[in-house]
């Protein structure tokens, strides 16, 4: 009798997870080179235009339009108009931090991350030196800023990341204001794809990268995501973390 109880019906289907759907539908959205390419480019945290993307994704204005149509519709990005020009940019630091996630994952093809040109072989030494990963600090100015923050005792990674009490002082007196009112993580760690290990993201990494951008320890370069640190921020991540010279350059 009790087997018979327990036994399933193997004619019987299983009641289908209701997120399936909805987690299929998200993943046909990013199974797109062209969408993914849009994606990445837009991990820089700012808006870009329909042009812009077109020309970045090497395809049709008319292509892209369609592309961008269904990226908005499925909440990844967010559009804006001004004018006769249509901008987008990624919709939040969730769609951000899925993006960044699975591009960390993805080991580039034989041949494919070789570049073709100095100008492309520059363009990859500056991104790998620094740059921001939608609102933070990646390369090896980031890991170089997360490795200092934790020898000094203010950011924890052995029980995943997480500001200290000393930590969140060091925040206060540099004037790098936190804001913990919303459900983002104060402290997050994102794994840099071309370190290969883990740099300081989350409401913290993104007051310290927009910090820097605005007193001039960093500037951006080129056209993509990459940034270089300033003789000033050069000064100021000296005095305020110990980091060398050497290692931003």
């Amino acid at each position: 009798m009790l087997e018979c109880m327990t036994t399933r019906d193997p004619g019987r289907a299983r009641p289908r997870d209701g997120q399936a759907p909805g987690l299929a539908a998200l993943a046909g959205l990013i199974a797109d080179e062209t969408r993914a390419a849009c994606l990445l480019a837009l991990l820089d945290g700012r808006a870009w235009t329909a042009g812009e993307l077109a020309r970045h994704a090497g395809v049709a204005a008319s292509t892209l339009s369609e592309h961008l149509g269904k990226l908005v519709a499925g909440g990844l990005l967010a559009e804006e108009r001004q004018g006769r020009h249509r901008y987008v940019r990624l919709a939040d630091a969730q769609v951000a931090q899925l993006v960044e996630d699975l591009a960390a994952q993805v080991a580039p093809a034989a041949g494919a991350g070789r570049p073709r040109t100095l100008r492309e072989a520059n363009a990859g030494s500056a991104m790998a030196r620094g740059r921001t990963c939608y609102d933070h600090l990646a390369g090896r100015l980031g890991i170089a800023v997360t490795d200092a923050l934790t020898a000094r005792g203010l950011l924890r990674q052995d029980v995943g990341f997480a500001l200290t009490d000393a930590g969140l002082k060091w925040f206060d007196s540099a004037g790098i204001g936190l804001d913990r009112r919303g459900r983002r993580p104060l402290a997050r760690a994102c794994l840099d794809w071309t370190e290969r290990r883990p740099h300081l993201a989350g409401v913290a990494g993104a007051a310290l990268c927009r910090h820097a951008l605005d007193a001039g320890w960093c500037v951006r370069i080129g056209s993509e995501r990459a940034v270089k640190v300033t003789p000033a921020g050069e000064r100021a991540l000296s005095e305020l973390l110990g980091i060398e010279a050497g290692a931003l350059r």
